[in-house]
């Protein structure tokens, strides 16, 4: 069926959830989708929007460098430890409902950001934003589940890739502009107060036109799992995030270490509640799952791989280079508006193409990876092999996407989208971590910038010939993988 859901997944899903496309708002699926992805735009665009500010919030608020570290990293942090629980909140609260709880908190801490008179203030004001952009962002993939179908679902998610990487360039653009232009000597604050009447504007739009609450109010929130799941990622991202800044000091180590514990005792209280016929926070049995698995893991490896290169190629262009940091920001529009053209093709492709783009993409993204790291670094080179790259990446992101939201059950949504995005801004920063660490280790004994930015690509096409192979172990082993409609 190539329209809205009014059967399949909707009647696998509980009772409860097979009202959502009644009334109004359900004859209007393009306005719906439009409400959902923007609020998903806002939401990443403020991932990044504020590291070119920097320098002007500090000359301005006089802030340490903890603090501008806090600036950057509160909202990280509070977005990636809430976007599971924000998932399951959905669900049970209901996901338009959430979904506008989240906007209207990310529209009031933007705005108190706009305002902070001191940097203590934006730090607090950040970590808010970041709740609630992490409330929003969580159910945009289950409502695209649940609500849309075939051909129609296809397209909804093509455009959720898209979206996806058109916001990342252009965070880190408009950033640029807005601090460049200094409005009324407002300096870095209209980064975060152009949010504020476009998170108007989606309020009132996703209240007229998302499907009414689908609701399980049977349920309740796993108070135990929320603990034990935030307290790991908590151990798990704060050294990721902090730890190579400052050295990699004993502390983010042990935190490290001590997250491996906390996520297996999560892991058994949730199959302890599930025994029990109770309501964890998580369904820890999809993790048991080889297909699921294998393409969680691909997709934390694509998006190190995606994010180590934009930190490392930064770097590398104004340190090594000595070019200026508009160029090496616009350098990466090649990668990500290529990435963004895959999804919206991809979404109207045949079921095989579908299903051979996730390995396809990771080989892709290994031969751009590889001709980088044998010399071609030139800028007409770096310009074509970063294009390649992002249609490497966009085909893996897009593929992976599709042969998870097509082999898990519509009943698992939730537990898909929040694994799904927390794989996403953990596979992120580890990439950063790991392979930033790489390339400045190398650079401060003494190694020669090109050298060492080389050998970290060369790494980089290792892990992407991995992930490939691990999707397409997660495509073998999908069971029954069902039929999609058209094809």
């Amino acid at each position: 069926m190539d329209s809205l859901k009014t059967s399949g997944a909707i009647e696998q899903a509980p009772a409860g959830e097979r009202h959502g496309l009644t009334g109004q708002r359900g004859k209007r699926p393009g306005w719906m989708l439009a409400s959902l992805l923007g609020g998903m735009f806002l939401g990443n665009v403020d991932i990044a929007v504020v590291n070119v500010a920097i320098p002007s919030i500090r000359e301005d608020l006089h802030a340490s460098g903890g603090e501008l570290e806090l600036i950057i990293s509160g909202y990280t942090l509070a977005y990636a430890m809430l976007l599971i629980t924000g998932a399951r909140l959905g669900e049970i609260r209901g996901r338009r409902w959430t979904y506008l709880v989240g906007l209207v908190v990310f529209t009031l801490s933007s705005f108190a950001c706009g305002l902070a008179p001191n940097s203590p203030a934006l730090v607090g004001s950040r970590v808010v934003q970041g709740i609630g952009a992490a409330l929003m962002v969580s159910q945009v993939l289950t409502i695209i589940q649940v609500h849309f179908d075939g051909a129609a679902r296809r397209r909804a998610l093509g455009a959720y890739t898209g979206v996806l990487g058109v916001s990342s360039v252009i965070g880190q653009a408009l950033g640029g502009v807005l601090v460049s232009a200094d409005i009324m000597g407002t300096g870095w604050r209209p980064i975060f107060l152009i949010n504020v009447p476009i998170g108007v504007a989606l309020i009132a739009a996703s209240y007229a036109f998302l499907p009414d609450n689908e609701t399980l109010r049977h349920k309740k929130l796993d108070g135990s799992g929320v603990a034990l799941l935030s307290l790991g990622l908590f151990l798990l991202v704060t050294p990721l995030v902090l730890g190579p800044h400052a050295g990699w000091p004993l502390w983010s180590w042990l935190c490290l270490a001590a997250s491996l514990p906390v996520f297996a005792l999560f892991a058994r209280v949730e199959r302890g509640i599930a025994r029990r016929a109770g309501d964890p926070l998580m369904n820890v049995a999809l993790l048991a799952r080889k297909h699921v698995a294998l393409a969680l893991v691909s997709q934390a490896a694509t998006r190190a791989g995606y994010f180590a290169l934009l930190f490392v190629l930064a770097l590398y262009l104004q340190q090594g280079l000595g070019r200026s940091a508009v160029y090496s920001g616009l350098i990466p529009i090649a990668w990500v508006a290529t990435f963004a053209l895959v999804g919206p093709v991809l979404g109207r492709a045949g079921a095989r193409a579908r299903m051979l783009a996730a390995p396809v993409g990771g080989l892709l993204m290994a031969f751009s990876f590889a001709a980088v790291a044998a010399g071609a670094q030139s800028t007409g080179w770096l310009i074509i092999l970063l294009g390649i790259g992002g249609i490497g990446y966009g085909a893996a992101f897009s593929g992976t996407l599709a042969h998870l939201t097509e082999s898990v059950e519509a009943r698992h949504a939730s537990d898909v989208s929040g694994l799904f995005n927390t794989t996403l801004q953990v596979g992120g920063t580890l990439g950063v971590a790991v392979f930033g660490t790489v390339y400045l280790n190398l650079v401060a004994r003494g190694g020669v910038p090109a050298d060492a930015f080389s050998t970290t690509n060369a790494a980089l096409a290792v892990m992407s010939v991995a992930a490939a192979v691990l999707v397409l172990f997660a495509e073998k082993a999908t069971p029954d993988r069902p039929r999609v409609a058209g094809h």
